[in-house]
């Protein structure tokens, strides 16, 4: 493990560990407005979602690597409003080029391609190839530090929001999939949010706990920490008679039988069996697999 004071580095090199280590990053492709009416369109990948009573968004157009304020931090002191739009794969290569450090009063929705879509609550257009869009009032700005890399932390409260209707699934609900976001890594790396990159995860329950799992379980040479994590959500260990009437389901004694001829170590082979089927979300046979050799 490498250990680093930030003062022992300078501010890009240090920049640089924290946004490759620190990730993904969802994008804030925010447009805003100087004071007179001039647009600007930049994405900021230091953004996200802090609450939703008032719906609280907050994003940091931080100092550029001459210490100077970005245009999104001027216009926003001008005139305190943006729309913070989302961005997903389809426009990820515009967006990109609206990033270039046009001079202020260059307008990037004309730049990068983008349609720009009058606003009814704020000042600043939307884009309208955003799957979402949100209309923020400005309701504080955060500055930390100064010089090259400062913070500014920009806190806004959602006035209005905008989705796009094909995002949406048959119960209402904004389908991951359908809405294909990325997200922003170090250097020049992007994620996609989409396909076998994206996997679910069941709300937490209390269960048994990590600490309660027998020791060989818990320190299997096989078993990952997220294989634990789902074995220890049980609310108790199935009983005897369930286990040993498991043990007819196909492969069990096949197991066994390899085990007895030299083949294999048997724990290897239940804790291998286990960690398919926990990949498949079936947490009770894992369970069973696993109790075999304690029978």
């Amino acid at each position: 493990m490498r250990s680093i004071d930030p003062k022992d580095l300078s501010q890009p090199e240090f920049h640089r560990l924290m946004i490759g280590s620190i990730g993904p990053r969802p994008i804030a492709f925010a447009s805003t407005v100087d004071a007179g009416g001039r647009v600007n369109l930049s994405p900021f990948s230091f953004f996200n979602v802090f609450g939703s009573n008032p719906p609280t968004l907050a994003f940091a157009p931080n100092n550029n690597r001459h210490g100077q304020k970005k245009h999104t931090l001027l216009n926003i002191e001008e005139v305190p409003e943006v729309v913070i739009n989302i961005v997903n794969y389809d426009m990820v290569e515009q967006m990109s080029l609206a990033s270039a450090e046009y001079e202020r009063g260059v307008d990037e929705f004309v730049k990068a391609g983008f349609t720009p879509v009058p606003s009814e609550r704020v000042r600043p257009p939307r884009v309208a190839e955003s799957p979402v869009s949100y209309e923020c009032a400005v309701q504080q700005v955060v500055t930390i530090g100064n010089g090259p890399g400062a913070a500014n932390l920009v806190i806004c409260e959602v006035r209005l929001a905008h989705f796009r209707d094909d995002i949406f699934d048959e119960k209402g609900v904004i389908d991951q999939r359908r809405i294909d976001l990325v997200g922003r890594m170090g250097g020049e790396y992007y994620c996609r949010a989409h396909g076998e990159a994206l996997f679910e995860v069941a709300r937490p329950q209390r269960g048994i706990g990590v600490d309660q799992l027998p020791a060989p379980i818990r320190n299997s040479r096989i078993l990952t920490g997220s294989d634990l994590g789902k074995l220890a959500t049980i609310d108790e260990l199935p009983a005897r008679e369930e286990i040993v009437n498991f043990r007819q389901a196909d492969g069990i004694d096949d197991m066994f039988e390899e085990a007895r001829n030299g083949c294999q170590y048997l724990p290897d082979l239940l804790h291998t069996k286990a960690k398919q089927l926990l990949k498949e979300n079936r947490v009770r046979e894992a369970w069973l697999v696993l109790l075999q050799d304690k029978k």
